[in-house]
């Protein structure tokens, strides 16, 4: 899954994205940005705060549209691709309705596209049960625990069979022990789905330890400085953390993430130590 052996799920040509502001000033979030991404590729980006990795993801998700260049997702313009439903996305807040219950949640795209009760019913408990839920499918979002409800954010998301995933910090809100959970709850459900995954992050030892590839953006406006090959062996586990290999990816990613104008935590403090711990560029 680590290599483009066939036409490109993704492909993204000199792209750039400039807001305009207030009095006619305007920002430059993205420029040339050019990336290609595999079927069944885990592919996270990476960046600053602020140097466009989010809005590069709702560009490829047509939420955005660019100001220059083109993006292409299935061999379609991604407008096109947007109207085919061939993007499932999770955003950092899971965006559950409160009135639903979990099954309800996951049903709603479905109901949308106008798929049939029977069918509805089953592809709900399908999904719930690729996320382990199948025992919470009438509880009601607020008595599930935050990693929890973006299980249920996840099964809604490949409720209708997305060719692509959209995650967008999915895991950020979390603790550290939940998000280590749900970092192999995401790897064992694209293991089982062959999904292909794009996955915007702030954390080097997550962004290491789920990707095919990690694509590391510059400060503002946001360019593509370095992608770098994850070759640890799958399946992946707690002693993939463990290894020389998983350290030396983590100073690699880090140290393009400095050549690039990115910048430590808060506290600036360099220790290696820290930096594998918290793995946080802003």
């Amino acid at each position: 899954m680590t290599g483009p052996a066939t036409a490109p799920v993704v492909q993204i040509r000199g792209v750039d994205k400039v807001f305009a502001g207030r009095d006619r000033g305007q920002t430059v979030a993205l420029q040339g940005i050019d990336l290609d991404i595999a079927p069944g590729e885990f592919v996270s980006l990476i960046g600053p705060s602020g140097c466009g990795k989010s809005t590069l993801l709702r560009v490829i998700g047509d939420l955005v549209q660019p100001s220059k260049g083109s993006v292409e997702v299935n061999g379609k313009p991604a407008p096109q691709a947007r109207r085919d439903r061939d993007y499932g996305m999770v955003f950092q807040a899971p965006v559950l309705f409160d009135w639903r219950s979990v099954e309800d949640n996951v049903k709603l795209p479905l109901e949308i596209l106008g798929k049939d009760k029977a069918w509805r019913s089953a592809r709900a408990k399908e999904m719930l049960e690729l996320v382990e839920l199948g025992d919470f499918t009438k509880h009601m979002p607020y008595q599930l625990s935050g990693g929890m409800q973006q299980r249920v954010a996840i099964a809604r998301a490949l409720s209708f069979e997305p060719r692509i995933l959209l995650m967008d910090e999915p895991f950020g809100a979390l603790d550290e022990m939940t998000r280590e959970r749900m970092n192999d709850e995401v790897l064992r459900i694209w293991e089982q789905t062959g999904t292909t995954v794009v996955f915007v992050t702030h954390s080097i030892p997550e962004a290491v330890y789920l990707s095919s590839r990690v694509v590391v953006m510059s400060a503002r406006p946001g360019r593509i400085t370095k992608v770098v090959d994850i070759d640890l062996p799958r399946p992946r586990s707690d002693a993939s953390r463990e290894t020389p290999r998983y350290f030396e990816l983590i100073t690699e990613v880090r140290e393009a993430l400095r050549a690039g104008g990115g910048e430590l935590d808060d506290s600036g403090v360099p220790s290696a130590a820290r930096t594998m711990a918290e793995g946080a560029v802003g």
